[in-house]
């Protein structure tokens, strides 16, 4: 049944290109009428591919896109009530700002007395009344900003959306902007579909926020609702700052991390493994006694509202956002009470891979041999002298018909930049701190994400080569 409050559905929306690469991976949403939801991920992630399916721009490779319960797919997009606003305004530089705002109203032979009041309205909704005259080049980047929302507006579309609209203006004028999209959405009252990468700009004015990374949904919710309970360690990273350690809960509502034990208020059973994440400005300093665990001030930045303190404690460090200052060396004890701790079931970041058995019944991956004994994998199989390798009941086992899977804990790679190093070579593709180490994803030429932990700090889109010792891999056999 038909949810009248649902303007705009995504189910199970695939992008796929010739190359193979996934943009968008079985993304589902339900946007609700009057809604203002932003898309916020990394670049690259699929936010802008996604609102170009919806503006029919793109086409799914699979799913569907419903608007008021009816699918959109095969319809143009001069034929959705939907209008885009893009980083580059793309406005006409031979036109005034009313022939700008005019176009598609003209093109759709629109009477000039409909259109004149259309025209009107708009730009008395943008707060440029008596613009109509003036060249586009005689404007500031905000005011062509509002030309180009006054132009999509003009349309009376049911769902305006705007990719990164903001991105060309300077810092202030688009703190300004914001506020003025944000009381532009409430005046007008119609479904605002927002692309961003900025955080700020997330928070500050959407209703829904749906965070993306590498074409996948991370989390839905609202702006409170992904900043104080993130679903995971991307989330928690991407959405303003977070010290993430790994822990482990010791008994009921209790988790040691970072060197100490902490009472907190998510509870899992004793034993479990687990992430926390505090953010920086719920950490309290105290004297070194006061605390629960113990540092020294490794750094001390003033930034206007604050200090950020950087506090080393054994082989974590736990950044401090406070208004009391602090001096380089100086020892401190640091607390959190327990509501301001967040804690979440640890993610299994196995690394898991296949290897294939050669023709001389060896083991390879990625053109790499991998040296070790088929006949403890394979239970109950011998080699003969011929190199052949057979069964229990003595037939000779076929490569073909038998994968070996492989799997390597993120602790025992390690990377190097030399290419000729390493069983398979990729980018980095997403680091996040956690206090005592990097976690990477390396994007690899295989089109498979490894997961890494390093105490060394790599940089994003380096080049690297993983070394995985065969003495670090568990094996178990797969059979085709």
């Amino acid at each position: 049944m038909e949810n009248k409050d649902t303007i705009i559905e995504l189910r199970s929306i695939t992008k796929e290109f010739e190359d193979g690469f996934k943009a968008v991976d079985d993304f589902n949403l339900e946007v609700k009428r009057g809604e203002f939801v932003t898309f916020l991920g990394p670049s690259g992630c699929g936010k802008t591919t996604t609102l170009r399916m919806i503006a029919g721009l793109d086409v799914p490779t699979s799913g569907d896109i419903l608007l008021n319960g009816k699918s959109l797919i095969g319809l143009p997009p001069y034929k959705r009530p939907i209008n885009t606003v893009f980083q580059r305004y793309a406005l006409f530089p031979h036109m005034n700002v009313y022939q700008n705002i005019a176009f598609g109203l003209r093109q759709k032979k629109v009477p000039k007395d409909v259109i004149d009041r259309k025209v009107t309205r708009v730009l008395d909704l943008v707060d440029l009344e008596g613009f109509e005259e003036r060249g586009i080049h005689t404007l500031s980047g905000g005011q062509q900003q509002r030309i180009a929302i006054a132009r999509a507006l003009v349309n009376e579309p049911e769902i305006l959306l705007l990719d990164e609209p903001l991105g060309a203006l300077d810092l202030k004028m688009r703190k300004e902007m914001q506020l003025e999209l944000k009381n532009m959405h409430d005046r007008l009252g119609i479904t605002f579909i927002y692309v961003t990468h900025d955080q700020e700009e997330a928070l500050t004015m959407s209703d829904k926020i749906v965070v993306m990374n590498e074409g996948k949904t991370q989390q839905i919710g609202t702006p409170e609702d992904i900043y104080n309970e993130p679903q995971n360690a991307f989330v928690a990273d991407f959405i303003g700052e977070s010290n993430i350690f790994n822990g482990v809960m010791t008994g009921h509502l209790r988790a040691r991390f970072c060197g100490g034990e902490f009472a907190c208020v998510d509870d899992y059973e004793e034993g479990t493994h687990i992430t926390a994440v505090v953010r920086p400005e719920d950490v309290e300093i105290t004297a070194p006694e006061k605390g629960t665990i113990v540092g020294t001030v490794d750094s001390v930045i003033f930034k206007g509202m604050h200090y950020e303190i950087t506090v080393v404690s054994g082989r974590n460090e736990m950044v401090i956002q406070t208004v009391h200052n602090a001096n380089v060396g100086d020892r401190v004890g640091m607390r959190v009470d327990p509501e301001n701790i967040h804690v979440m079931l640890a993610e299994d970041h196995t690394n898991q891979f296949y290897a294939d058995i050669n023709k001389d019944f060896r083991l390879e991956f990625n053109g790499h041999h991998l040296d070790t004994s088929l006949t403890k994998i394979i239970r109950g199989s011998r080699r003969l002298e011929d190199g052949r390798i057979v069964d229990s009941s003595g037939e000779t086992i076929e490569p073909s018909r038998i994968r070996i899977l492989v799997s390597i804990q993120p602790d025992d790679i390690d990377m190097t930049d030399d290419q000729d190093k390493g069983l398979i070579q990729g980018t980095i593709s997403n680091l996040i701190y956690k206090g005592d180490h990097y976690s990477y994803v390396i994007h690899t030429e295989l089109e498979q994400d490894f997961v890494v932990n390093d105490e060394y700090l790599w940089n994003m889109d380096d080049r690297v080569s993983l070394m995985m010792p065969v003495d670090k891999m568990k094996f178990s056999l797969r059979r085709k």
